[in-house]
Protein backbone atom coordinates (compact mmCIF):
# COMPACT_ATOMS: atom_id res chain seq x y z
CA UNK A 1 0.00 0.00 0.00
CA UNK A 2 0.92 3.23 -0.76
CA UNK A 3 2.00 5.32 1.94
CA UNK A 4 -0.72 8.54 2.98
CA UNK A 5 0.64 11.66 1.64
CA UNK A 6 -1.91 14.19 1.28
CA UNK A 7 0.17 16.23 -1.41
CA UNK A 8 0.56 13.81 -3.40
CA UNK A 9 -1.30 15.15 -6.78
CA UNK A 10 -0.01 18.84 -5.85
CA UNK A 11 0.98 20.32 -9.21
CA UNK A 12 0.40 16.73 -10.73
CA UNK A 13 -0.31 17.65 -14.52
CA UNK A 14 -3.48 15.64 -15.64
CA UNK A 15 -5.34 15.61 -18.39
CA UNK A 16 -8.85 14.58 -18.44
CA UNK A 17 -10.77 13.68 -22.21
CA UNK A 18 -14.30 14.31 -21.84
CA UNK A 19 -14.05 17.21 -19.14
CA UNK A 20 -16.89 18.61 -20.30
CA UNK A 21 -19.49 15.69 -19.91
CA UNK A 22 -21.24 14.57 -16.67
CA UNK A 23 -18.32 12.38 -15.20
CA UNK A 24 -15.54 14.38 -16.59
CA UNK A 25 -16.54 17.61 -14.53
CA UNK A 26 -16.97 15.48 -11.11
CA UNK A 27 -13.70 14.59 -12.13
CA UNK A 28 -12.39 17.78 -12.82
CA UNK A 29 -13.63 18.88 -9.91
CA UNK A 30 -11.79 16.14 -7.77
CA UNK A 31 -8.65 16.36 -9.33
CA UNK A 32 -8.69 20.49 -8.67
CA UNK A 33 -9.33 19.83 -5.03
CA UNK A 34 -6.36 17.84 -4.74
CA UNK A 35 -4.27 20.38 -5.95
CA UNK A 36 -3.55 18.78 -9.12
CA UNK A 37 -2.68 21.04 -12.57
CA UNK A 38 -5.87 19.97 -15.03
CA UNK A 39 -6.17 20.27 -18.57
CA UNK A 40 -9.05 19.10 -20.55
CA UNK A 41 -9.87 18.09 -24.07
CA UNK A 42 -13.47 17.64 -25.00
CA UNK A 43 -16.21 19.00 -27.88
CA UNK A 44 -18.36 21.73 -26.06
CA UNK A 45 -20.62 20.33 -23.22
CA UNK A 46 -23.69 17.73 -24.33
CA UNK A 47 -26.06 18.68 -22.74
CA UNK A 48 -27.80 22.06 -22.05
CA UNK A 49 -27.83 22.58 -19.13
CA UNK A 50 -24.35 20.77 -18.37
CA UNK A 51 -22.55 20.43 -14.98
CA UNK A 52 -19.58 22.26 -16.44
CA UNK A 53 -20.59 25.08 -17.03
CA UNK A 54 -23.34 25.70 -13.93
CA UNK A 55 -20.16 24.83 -12.13
CA UNK A 56 -18.07 27.31 -14.01
CA UNK A 57 -15.05 23.98 -14.33
CA UNK A 58 -13.56 25.82 -16.95
CA UNK A 59 -11.75 28.55 -13.80
CA UNK A 60 -10.27 25.35 -12.23
CA UNK A 61 -8.36 24.52 -15.74
CA UNK A 62 -5.06 25.56 -17.26
CA UNK A 63 -5.67 24.28 -20.51
CA UNK A 64 -9.49 23.79 -22.01
CA UNK A 65 -8.84 21.90 -25.54
CA UNK A 66 -11.78 22.13 -27.92
CA UNK A 67 -11.17 19.06 -30.47
CA UNK A 68 -12.78 16.16 -31.81
CA UNK A 69 -11.92 13.05 -29.70
CA UNK A 70 -11.07 10.92 -33.25
CA UNK A 71 -9.15 13.88 -34.63
CA UNK A 72 -5.44 13.06 -34.34
CA UNK A 73 -3.85 16.03 -35.17
CA UNK A 74 -5.58 18.22 -33.23
CA UNK A 75 -5.76 15.68 -29.75
CA UNK A 76 -2.22 15.25 -30.45
CA UNK A 77 -1.58 19.14 -30.30
CA UNK A 78 -3.47 19.36 -26.92
CA UNK A 79 -2.19 16.88 -25.24
CA UNK A 80 1.83 17.99 -26.16
CA UNK A 81 0.97 21.39 -25.40
CA UNK A 82 -0.67 20.21 -21.83
CA UNK A 83 2.77 18.00 -21.37
CA UNK A 84 0.06 15.45 -18.83
CA UNK A 85 1.69 13.15 -16.81
CA UNK A 86 -1.54 11.11 -16.70
CA UNK A 87 -4.34 10.48 -18.91
CA UNK A 88 -7.80 9.77 -18.04
CA UNK A 89 -9.92 8.98 -20.89
CA UNK A 90 -13.43 9.36 -21.06
CA UNK A 91 -14.52 10.96 -24.01
CA UNK A 92 -17.30 8.98 -25.31
CA UNK A 93 -20.28 8.20 -27.04
CA UNK A 94 -22.24 6.56 -24.14
CA UNK A 95 -25.59 5.82 -24.61
CA UNK A 96 -27.18 2.75 -25.78
CA UNK A 97 -30.14 4.34 -28.01
CA UNK A 98 -28.26 6.63 -29.41
CA UNK A 99 -25.56 3.76 -30.21
CA UNK A 100 -28.51 1.99 -32.24
CA UNK A 101 -29.77 5.72 -33.87
CA UNK A 102 -25.99 6.67 -34.90
CA UNK A 103 -23.97 3.41 -34.94
CA UNK A 104 -21.30 4.97 -37.17
CA UNK A 105 -20.47 7.84 -35.23
CA UNK A 106 -20.69 5.77 -31.71
CA UNK A 107 -17.73 3.21 -33.51
CA UNK A 108 -15.81 6.22 -34.44
CA UNK A 109 -16.03 8.29 -30.89
CA UNK A 110 -15.25 5.31 -29.14
CA UNK A 111 -13.17 3.03 -31.60
CA UNK A 112 -11.06 5.51 -33.04
CA UNK A 113 -11.26 8.04 -30.34
CA UNK A 114 -9.71 6.01 -28.03
CA UNK A 115 -6.98 4.76 -30.99
CA UNK A 116 -6.32 8.23 -31.77
CA UNK A 117 -5.79 8.71 -27.67
CA UNK A 118 -3.56 6.09 -27.18
CA UNK A 119 -1.63 7.41 -30.38
CA UNK A 120 -1.20 10.74 -29.41
CA UNK A 121 0.06 9.25 -26.07
CA UNK A 122 2.83 7.44 -27.50
CA UNK A 123 4.63 10.54 -28.50
CA UNK A 124 3.96 12.75 -25.20
CA UNK A 125 7.24 12.54 -23.17
CA UNK A 126 6.01 14.03 -20.27
CA UNK A 127 3.69 10.79 -19.93
CA UNK A 128 3.85 8.29 -17.47
CA UNK A 129 0.45 6.76 -17.53
CA UNK A 130 -2.95 6.33 -19.15
CA UNK A 131 -6.34 5.08 -18.36
CA UNK A 132 -9.24 4.48 -20.60
CA UNK A 133 -12.59 4.18 -19.17
CA UNK A 134 -15.37 2.21 -20.60
CA UNK A 135 -17.88 0.53 -18.99
CA UNK A 136 -19.63 -2.94 -17.22
CA UNK A 137 -21.00 -3.70 -20.80
CA UNK A 138 -18.08 -3.78 -22.31
CA UNK A 139 -17.94 -7.84 -21.47
CA UNK A 140 -19.52 -10.73 -23.94
CA UNK A 141 -22.96 -10.83 -22.71
CA UNK A 142 -23.82 -14.18 -21.55
CA UNK A 143 -27.22 -13.64 -19.69
CA UNK A 144 -25.99 -15.35 -16.85
CA UNK A 145 -26.37 -14.09 -13.28
CA UNK A 146 -22.73 -14.40 -12.07
CA UNK A 147 -20.97 -11.25 -12.05
CA UNK A 148 -17.84 -10.17 -14.86
CA UNK A 149 -14.55 -10.64 -13.51
CA UNK A 150 -11.69 -8.56 -15.75
CA UNK A 151 -10.49 -11.52 -17.21
CA UNK A 152 -14.33 -12.33 -18.96
CA UNK A 153 -14.05 -11.79 -22.93
CA UNK A 154 -14.90 -8.55 -24.11
CA UNK A 155 -17.84 -8.12 -26.14
CA UNK A 156 -21.13 -6.49 -25.96
CA UNK A 157 -24.77 -7.14 -28.23
CA UNK A 158 -25.15 -3.64 -28.56
CA UNK A 159 -23.29 -0.42 -30.72
CA UNK A 160 -22.60 0.97 -27.28
CA UNK A 161 -21.42 -2.29 -25.33
CA UNK A 162 -19.63 -3.68 -28.37
CA UNK A 163 -17.72 -0.38 -28.79
CA UNK A 164 -16.16 -0.49 -25.80
CA UNK A 165 -15.34 -4.27 -26.18
CA UNK A 166 -13.26 -2.92 -28.86
CA UNK A 167 -11.96 -0.01 -27.06
CA UNK A 168 -10.58 -2.42 -24.57
CA UNK A 169 -9.19 -4.75 -27.27
CA UNK A 170 -7.10 -1.64 -28.36
CA UNK A 171 -6.19 -1.03 -24.90
CA UNK A 172 -4.67 -4.41 -24.63
CA UNK A 173 -3.29 -4.46 -27.70
CA UNK A 174 -1.68 -1.29 -27.04
CA UNK A 175 -0.42 -2.00 -24.08
CA UNK A 176 1.29 -5.50 -25.51
CA UNK A 177 2.47 -3.43 -28.27
CA UNK A 178 4.27 -0.45 -27.57
CA UNK A 179 3.67 0.32 -23.84
CA UNK A 180 5.79 -2.43 -22.79
CA UNK A 181 9.40 -1.02 -22.76
CA UNK A 182 11.57 0.37 -20.08
CA UNK A 183 9.72 4.20 -19.46
CA UNK A 184 6.97 4.03 -21.84
CA UNK A 185 3.64 5.12 -20.48
CA UNK A 186 1.40 2.47 -18.55
CA UNK A 187 -1.71 1.69 -19.68
CA UNK A 188 -4.57 0.72 -17.50
CA UNK A 189 -8.49 0.50 -18.22
CA UNK A 190 -11.45 0.84 -15.69
CA UNK A 191 -14.84 -0.43 -16.19
CA UNK A 192 -17.40 0.54 -13.61
CA UNK A 193 -21.21 0.47 -13.53
CA UNK A 194 -24.01 2.46 -13.93
CA UNK A 195 -22.92 5.59 -12.69
CA UNK A 196 -25.43 8.38 -11.21
CA UNK A 197 -25.37 11.63 -9.15
CA UNK A 198 -25.96 15.48 -10.00
CA UNK A 199 -25.31 17.22 -12.87
CA UNK A 200 -26.35 14.62 -14.97
CA UNK A 201 -28.59 15.90 -18.10
CA UNK A 202 -28.13 13.22 -20.61
CA UNK A 203 -31.55 11.40 -22.70
CA UNK A 204 -32.19 8.24 -22.21
CA UNK A 205 -30.89 7.88 -18.58
CA UNK A 206 -33.08 7.35 -15.52
CA UNK A 207 -32.78 9.66 -12.78
CA UNK A 208 -32.12 12.55 -15.02
CA UNK A 209 -35.20 11.35 -16.83
CA UNK A 210 -37.04 11.17 -14.01
CA UNK A 211 -35.99 14.69 -12.98
CA UNK A 212 -37.23 15.76 -15.95
CA UNK A 213 -40.95 14.19 -15.39
CA UNK A 214 -41.00 15.09 -11.86
CA UNK A 215 -40.40 18.44 -11.99
CA UNK A 216 -42.87 19.02 -14.61
CA UNK A 217 -45.56 16.54 -12.71
CA UNK A 218 -45.42 13.93 -15.07
CA UNK A 219 -44.64 10.15 -14.25
CA UNK A 220 -41.35 8.53 -15.30
CA UNK A 221 -41.75 6.15 -18.01
CA UNK A 222 -39.14 3.31 -18.10
CA UNK A 223 -38.58 0.57 -20.97
CA UNK A 224 -37.22 -2.22 -18.73
CA UNK A 225 -38.46 -1.90 -14.99
CA UNK A 226 -36.99 -5.28 -14.45
CA UNK A 227 -33.36 -4.98 -15.94
CA UNK A 228 -30.64 -5.23 -13.40
CA UNK A 229 -28.00 -3.01 -12.68
CA UNK A 230 -24.87 -2.16 -10.74
CA UNK A 231 -25.90 1.22 -9.54
CA UNK A 232 -23.47 3.61 -7.67
CA UNK A 233 -22.72 7.12 -6.95
CA UNK A 234 -20.47 9.09 -9.29
CA UNK A 235 -17.69 9.42 -6.44
CA UNK A 236 -17.52 5.59 -5.82
CA UNK A 237 -15.81 4.45 -9.85
CA UNK A 238 -14.18 8.33 -9.66
CA UNK A 239 -12.13 7.37 -6.49
CA UNK A 240 -11.43 4.42 -8.03
CA UNK A 241 -9.86 5.75 -11.08
CA UNK A 242 -7.87 8.19 -8.84
CA UNK A 243 -6.92 5.46 -6.62
CA UNK A 244 -5.62 3.45 -9.64
CA UNK A 245 -3.98 6.61 -11.63
CA UNK A 246 -2.35 7.39 -8.34
CA UNK A 247 -0.77 3.60 -8.15
CA UNK A 248 0.26 3.90 -11.75
CA UNK A 249 2.32 7.35 -11.45
CA UNK A 250 4.60 5.51 -8.22
CA UNK A 251 5.47 3.13 -10.69
CA UNK A 252 3.69 0.22 -10.11
CA UNK A 253 3.88 -1.87 -12.93
CA UNK A 254 1.68 -4.88 -12.21
CA UNK A 255 -0.96 -2.44 -11.80
CA UNK A 256 -0.84 -1.52 -16.15
CA UNK A 257 -4.30 -3.86 -16.71
CA UNK A 258 -7.66 -3.83 -16.86
CA UNK A 259 -9.81 -3.30 -13.42
CA UNK A 260 -13.82 -3.53 -12.35
CA UNK A 261 -15.30 -0.90 -10.11
CA UNK A 262 -18.71 -2.05 -9.45
CA UNK A 263 -20.87 -2.36 -6.60
CA UNK A 264 -21.58 -5.03 -4.23
CA UNK A 265 -24.12 -7.56 -5.13
CA UNK A 266 -26.31 -6.19 -2.87
CA UNK A 267 -26.57 -2.99 -5.21
CA UNK A 268 -27.53 -5.07 -8.31
CA UNK A 269 -31.41 -3.60 -8.26
CA UNK A 270 -33.77 -3.56 -10.96
CA UNK A 271 -34.49 -0.65 -12.93
CA UNK A 272 -37.92 -0.37 -11.43
CA UNK A 273 -36.26 -0.69 -7.58
CA UNK A 274 -34.51 2.29 -8.34
CA UNK A 275 -37.07 4.25 -10.09
CA UNK A 276 -39.69 3.47 -7.06
CA UNK A 277 -36.84 4.73 -4.92
CA UNK A 278 -36.47 8.28 -6.67
CA UNK A 279 -40.41 8.20 -6.54
CA UNK A 280 -40.97 8.00 -2.94
CA UNK A 281 -37.34 10.10 -2.37
CA UNK A 282 -38.61 13.19 -4.69
CA UNK A 283 -42.74 12.87 -2.76
CA UNK A 284 -45.11 15.04 -4.70
CA UNK A 285 -46.53 12.38 -6.19
CA UNK A 286 -44.21 11.53 -8.18
CA UNK A 287 -44.37 8.00 -10.29
CA UNK A 288 -42.86 5.68 -12.89
CA UNK A 289 -45.26 3.58 -15.52
CA UNK A 290 -44.01 0.99 -18.19
CA UNK A 291 -43.46 1.92 -21.99
CA UNK A 292 -44.89 -1.19 -23.58
CA UNK A 293 -43.27 -0.48 -26.99
CA UNK A 294 -41.07 -1.86 -28.68
CA UNK A 295 -37.57 -1.30 -27.96
CA UNK A 296 -33.58 -1.94 -28.92
CA UNK A 297 -32.31 -4.76 -26.99
CA UNK A 298 -30.30 -3.77 -23.84
CA UNK A 299 -28.19 -6.69 -21.66
CA UNK A 300 -31.28 -8.09 -18.59
CA UNK A 301 -28.65 -8.20 -16.22
CA UNK A 302 -25.17 -6.97 -15.44
CA UNK A 303 -22.85 -7.11 -12.18
CA UNK A 304 -19.16 -6.71 -11.72
CA UNK A 305 -16.98 -8.65 -9.70
CA UNK A 306 -14.76 -5.87 -7.61
CA UNK A 307 -12.38 -8.35 -5.67
CA UNK A 308 -9.50 -7.21 -7.79
CA UNK A 309 -9.69 -3.62 -6.47
CA UNK A 310 -10.83 -3.87 -2.89
CA UNK A 311 -7.92 -6.37 -2.45
CA UNK A 312 -4.82 -4.89 -4.35
CA UNK A 313 -5.84 -1.34 -4.81
CA UNK A 314 -8.12 -1.07 -1.23
CA UNK A 315 -10.80 0.67 -3.26
CA UNK A 316 -14.50 0.11 -2.12
CA UNK A 317 -17.90 1.38 -2.32
CA UNK A 318 -18.84 3.79 0.63
CA UNK A 319 -22.63 3.98 -0.33
CA UNK A 320 -25.67 1.97 -0.71
CA UNK A 321 -27.45 2.09 -4.12
CA UNK A 322 -30.71 3.48 -2.33
CA UNK A 323 -28.42 6.15 -0.87
CA UNK A 324 -26.71 6.78 -4.15
CA UNK A 325 -30.14 7.91 -5.08
CA UNK A 326 -31.06 9.83 -2.49
CA UNK A 327 -27.96 11.90 -2.87
CA UNK A 328 -28.55 12.55 -6.47
CA UNK A 329 -32.11 13.50 -5.85
CA UNK A 330 -31.48 15.72 -3.10
CA UNK A 331 -28.63 17.15 -5.85
CA UNK A 332 -31.03 18.39 -8.33
CA UNK A 333 -33.85 19.25 -5.74
CA UNK A 334 -31.32 21.51 -4.64
CA UNK A 335 -29.99 22.74 -7.71
CA UNK A 336 -33.62 23.19 -8.65
CA UNK A 337 -33.87 25.49 -5.67
CA UNK A 338 -30.81 27.72 -6.81
CA UNK A 339 -27.92 26.37 -5.00
CA UNK A 340 -24.66 26.78 -6.65
CA UNK A 341 -23.76 22.99 -8.45
CA UNK A 342 -19.90 23.87 -7.73
CA UNK A 343 -21.12 23.74 -4.02
CA UNK A 344 -23.50 21.02 -3.90
CA UNK A 345 -20.72 18.54 -6.07
CA UNK A 346 -18.43 19.78 -2.94
CA UNK A 347 -20.80 19.06 0.06
CA UNK A 348 -21.12 15.69 -1.51
CA UNK A 349 -17.69 15.09 -1.21
CA UNK A 350 -17.73 16.03 2.27
CA UNK A 351 -20.39 13.77 3.08
CA UNK A 352 -18.67 11.16 1.09
CA UNK A 353 -15.31 11.45 2.73
CA UNK A 354 -16.92 10.74 6.09
CA UNK A 355 -18.22 7.31 4.91
CA UNK A 356 -15.03 5.43 5.53
CA UNK A 357 -13.23 6.59 2.05
CA UNK A 358 -9.84 4.80 2.32
CA UNK A 359 -7.21 6.58 4.32
CA UNK A 360 -4.82 7.43 1.30
CA UNK A 361 -7.84 8.97 -1.09
CA UNK A 362 -9.21 10.92 2.26
CA UNK A 363 -5.95 12.40 2.80
CA UNK A 364 -5.52 13.27 -1.21
CA UNK A 365 -9.60 14.67 -0.95
CA UNK A 366 -8.64 16.64 2.36
CA UNK A 367 -5.56 18.31 1.40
Amino acid sequence: MIMDDSNFWKNKRVLVTGHTGFKGAWLTLLLSRMGAVVGGVALDPPTTPSLYDCASLDELLESDSRADIADLAGVKAAMNRFAPELVLHLAAQSLVRESYRDPLETYRTNVMGTLTVLEAARSCPSLRAVINVTTDKCYAQRELTVPFVETDPMGGSDPYSNSKGCSELLTDCYRRSFMQPEGAALLASARAGNVIGGGDWAADRLLPDGYRAFSRGEPLTIRYPKAIRPWQHVLEPLTGYLQLGRALLEGQNELATGWNFGPSTADALTVGDVATAACRIWGDGAAWVTDHEEHPHEAAWLQLDSTAARERLGWKTQLTAEEAVEWTIAWYRDFERGASARELCLEQVERYLGRGVCPQMAADLRR
